[in-house]
């Protein structure tokens, strides 16, 4: 039987990298492309620093598209880096973010925070935030008898937290005149077309110091996985760490759904498949996660705004095309190598 290697420092360190370059790739590519045409040479004079100033190629690509991939790729990273979490503990390939209610919990405070006419620079993310807390408060209190969570019972109920607040969410829309929530119906399905690189100074720093703290419980995940007995008896403060990065992930999705609107199974499909292609250590897990799902939504929000150009489709309907049959599948596989609760 052949033995596996060890994870070294300079293995993540090289695999983080790739995905890095990887990304860097996809942003270039999808720059390229949309419903105006802008051909490699002028992007390639835009960094050069010779594209004339009043060239259009330089409002397509700085104004429109870049800010709306960098916020592609920051929301689909706190997307995939929520799922690695939740996954890892609940020990549930079926748990992510969207799933779990905690986005539409998040899109329920955005909801009310511009129904009451707060602003988008603090108040909504501040709402948004609050929703998330909310809804994982009550989904942990209703789907778990203990802090050492059952991962079936804690599914099912953010799932049907998921469908209330979305059902609270279409009633606010039904009812009200307000002109500024018909137009959230489109957003609640995920539209990344408002970005400005104003929300991307709040959300930069913030993901930042998130990444890096919930990286910093990698070890500890991988024993939570394991098991949390286990993980006690290992010396891992098992409450602490679920507790605290339960309300790091909370603030994470809260910010990005609050600017992006709700956009799901992106946190179910590429930590699985990181999983399955790079094993289950959290210590290469979570950055390749992290990474593979910027380049996903940034991919999904390409062919969102090119396939049926002029026009253009919600990011949401795209990874929920490839998302619900992945789930399917999941449910269908739902025997993977993490015991269940």
């Amino acid at each position: 039987m052949k033995m596996k290697r060890p994870l070294t420092a300079s293995k993540v360190i090289f695999i983080s990298l790739a995905f890095g370059l990887c990304l860097l790739l996809a942003v270039a590519i999808s720059l390229l492309l949309g419903t105006a045409e802008v051909s490699f040479q002028k992007m390639m004079a835009l960094l050069s620093g010779s594209l004339g100033a009043d060239d259009p190629a330089r409002l397509i690509l700085l104004r429109i598209r870049l800010p709306r991939i960098i916020l592609a790729a920051l929301v689909g990273f706190s997307l995939s880096l929520g799922g690695v979490i939740f996954q890892a503990l609940l020990r549930n390939p079926l748990a992510d973010p969207f799933i779990l209610g905690i986005s539409s919990g998040a899109a329920l405070g955005a909801v009310l925070g511009i129904f009451l006419g707060f602003t988008f620079s603090l108040g909504v993310p501040f709402m948004s935030f609050a929703g998330a807390l909310l809804s994982l408060y009550l989904v942990v209190l209703l789907g778990a008898r203990k802090m050492g969570m059952e991962s079936s019972t804690i599914l099912l109920t953010g799932v049907i937290f998921n469908a209330f607040f979305t059902a609270i969410i279409m009633f606010f829309i039904s009812t009200t005149a307000d002109s500024r929530l018909y137009s959230m119906l489109y957003w609640l399905y995920g539209d990344l077309s408002q970005s400005r690189y104003g929300p991307l100074l709040i959300l930069v720093p913030v993901l930042l110091m998130a990444s890096l703290i919930l990286y910093s419980f990698a070890k500890d995940l991988n024993l939570i996985t394991a098991g949390e007995e286990t993980a006690f008896q290992l010396g891992s403060e098992v409450e602490r760490t679920k507790k605290l990065c339960l309300i790091l992930v909370s603030l994470v999705i809260g910010l990005v759904v609050s600017f992006s609107g709700l956009i799901g199974f992106v946190g179910l499909i590429v930590p699985h498949l990181a999983r399955m292609a790079f094993g289950s250590d959290h210590r290469l897990l979570i950055p390749v996660a992290s990474l593979g799902g910027a380049i996903f939504l940034i991919a999904a929000d390409t062919l969102a705004r090119t396939l049926i150009s002029p026009s253009e489709l919600p990011v949401g309907v795209i990874t929920a095309f490839l998302g619900a049959p992945f789930f399917i599948y999941l449910l269908k596989k739902k025997g993977s190598q993490w015991s269940q609760s």
